[in-house]
């Protein structure tokens, strides 16, 4: 079943027409209006700059977000660090799972 919808996105005084998943209409709707909440605070602190020089700052602040955010989710060094400190457990633990073996007793009775 194709569950698509049409709607039209405001943003910097144009409409855009999109169709999408009915399920993404949240979201997609939600990255609309955090789009024109950043343009408008970059407009009243630059009221002289054109809307394409604004939407450029948008854009890049997003994107400057997207890389930290993807920089701080990076766990690859988290799991090779893990991964070596979980051989080194097993190793531990295979020694001390080995038989021993018996002490030789020196004295007799």
């Amino acid at each position: 079943m194709n569950d698509k919808i049409r709607i039209n996105l405001q943003m910097a005084g144009s409409s855009f027409p999109l169709t999408i998943n009915r399920e993404e209409e949240e979201i997609v709707r939600s990255a609309a209006k955090q789009v024109e909440t950043r343009l408008n605070a970059y407009r009243s602190h630059f009221p002289n700059q054109s809307t394409v020089q604004l939407i450029t700052m948008v854009a890049y602040q997003f994107a400057l977000e997207n890389l930290q955010n993807s920089q701080r989710n990076d766990t690859a060094p988290f799991v090779h660090r893990i991964a070596a400190l979980s051989q080194m457990l097993d190793s531990y633990f295979d020694q001390l799972n080995r038989p021993q073996p018996a002490a030789e007793n020196d004295s007799e009775e």
